[in-house]
């Protein structure tokens, strides 16, 4: 297929590709715009993941987007409703034509000479390469492998004469009515599975090495209701949006600042929840709250599946695999007829394509992010990674929202290449989500952006501070280097910057 060129290329129309090209579109209409994706439809994560029981882990007013705010009484909505949500915002937005289905992403490689993003994509079901030209690549692709998630070997797996499932890969016709199941994990998504499950399965087990923090959330928003009926529904849900952004953060803020006294509010919800006879060693992690992230669950449904009887939680380790189910090292038996490996995630960014600057690679693991968007050393490209604290689509807007803001800075003033550098040898060892103790982070953690020292390189992961470096900050900067059009005109690098 012959070359297609755009102003921008998006990479991803899921929650996050879909956001930015809202706010792009809308902001400069006159601009060429398209969408890559690998999927053959919208929803990125939302349309990946099928497994009973899905659903977001974040209230969904922050979760939604600011430009068209989620009006569902739900707090946490079911994965359906959430890709419903985003093909709607597509649709409305007109964007749905703008979207090219089916293609990975292999390549994207700068051209100094003709100032462009030069794109290879292969087209999975036909096997043909497609190759695109765009000024600015913006990367929409979240932080792991759409492939395959993370699934440890354990022995004697090859004795088992059962069912085995990893989450990211569910069997639409797995039936598991009256059977004996367990879920190997602790995290987001066990918490998901296991009540969502416990109605038709015979029993349900969570097989853990160590707890996670889980709290309870009503499932409804019963006060956004209430003023809805009293005030135009849109203020109220606006009201509700920052209640909640503000809440989350304060929560997030005090379990760093005082995690003793966060961990005893928190185990103390959860000994409510689970009842006086429940074995607590089962829900008390070793570590302090938000050093790996907290599990909600509506309306405490794991823990009313966990109190009924219908499931029941074991914290050991597998010493194998056996014919019929596990075998812990207590010497404990596990009937199995299903075994779910909720075991986590495999880090990637960018969807795993290359990237170079006139044929000399730049691996993104080597780079720091500018005010975690833009990326060290490689002009006119984006990644767009939002909160792993609060809402993930809180930080998309924001830096949807920045990328508006430089866009027409360089149209007022000409420009036409930017590249960030750093000039004070900010760069540190550090992933920039190494405070995070998540098991697939601290696996993968090499293939992130490096952490710097300071600002602008430093990621916040804080709200407030990123709305005013983001959104009020001067656009002009000493670690950003413009070149005008013409050529020759104007070639800004910063000080102690080689050329």
């Amino acid at each position: 297929m012959s070359n297609q060129h755009f102003d921008t290329l998006i990479i991803g129309a899921g929650l996050s590709g879909i956001g930015t090209a809202c706010q792009l579109a809308k902001e400069f209409p006159e601009r060429s715009l398209a969408i890559l994706e690998r999927r053959a439809c919208i929803g990125g994560t939302w349309d990946l993941f099928r497994y009973p029981g899905i659903r977001s882990d974040s209230d969904m007013l922050s979760y939604g987007y600011k430009f068209r705010l989620w009006d569902s009484a739900k707090v946490l909505a079911d994965g359906a409703s959430i890709r419903r949500y985003i093909q709607d915002t597509a649709q409305q937005h007109g964007l749905a034509e703008k979207i090219q289905y089916g293609l990975k992403i292999t390549s994207a490689n700068w051209s100094s000479q003709q100032r462009l993003w030069q794109v290879e994509a292969l087209h999975e079901a036909s096997g043909t390469v497609r190759h695109y030209t765009c000024q600015f690549l913006l990367c929409c692709t979240g932080y792991y492998n759409h492939d395959d998630g993370f699934l440890p070997s354990f022995p004697g797996e090859d004795s088992f004469q059962g069912v085995r499932v990893h989450p990211q890969h569910w069997p639409e016709d797995l039936d598991y009515s009256g059977k004996q199941v367990v879920v190997i994990g602790s995290g987001a998504t066990a918490a998901t599975l296991i009540p969502a499950m416990a109605d038709k399965t015979g029993h349900i087990t969570m097989l853990q090495r160590s707890p996670s923090y889980i709290y309870s959330l009503p499932s409804t928003d019963k006060l956004t209701a209430a003023l809805s009926r009293i005030m135009p529904a849109r203020w109220a849900l606006a009201l509700a949006r920052k209640r909640n952004i503000v809440l989350y953060r304060a929560a997030y803020i005090a379990c760093r600042q005082w995690p003793r006294l966060m961990r005893r509010i928190i185990l103390s919800h959860v000994r409510r929840q689970v009842g006086p006879d429940a074995d607590m060693r089962h829900f008390t992690p070793h570590y302090m709250p938000w050093d790996e992230r907290l599990c909600a669950v509506p309306d405490g449904d794991l823990f009313k599946a966990i109190r009924s009887g219908r499931a029941s939680v074991e914290t050991d380790h597998i010493e194998r695999f056996t014919e019929h189910g596990i075998l812990l090292k207590s010497g404990k038996q596990l009937p199995a007829d299903i075994i779910i490996a909720a075991t986590g995630l495999k880090l990637q960014v960018l969807g795993g394509m290359t990237v170079s600057v006139d044929g000399t690679p730049y691996p993104v693991g080597e780079q720091m992010t500018y005010k975690g968007v833009l990326l060290e050393n490689l002009p006119n490209m984006a990644w767009i990674f939002g909160y792993t604290n609060v809402s993930w689509t809180l930080k998309v807007g924001l830096a949807a929202t920045y990328l508006c803001r430089l866009m027409r800075y360089m149209q007022r003033n000409h420009f036409d290449v930017v590249t960030p550098y750093d000039n004070a040898g900010n760069a540190l060892g550090d992933g920039i989500m190494n405070s995070m103790k998540s098991g697939y982070i601290q696996r993968d953690q090499q293939f992130l952006p490096r952490q710097g020292k300071s600002y602008p390189w430093f990621v916040f992961m804080h709200y407030g501070r990123d709305k005013k470096m983001l959104l009020k900050d001067p656009v002009e900067d000493d670690c950003l280097a413009f070149q005008r059009s013409t050529q020759g005109a104007y070639d800004a690098r910063p000080s102690g910057v080689a050329g």
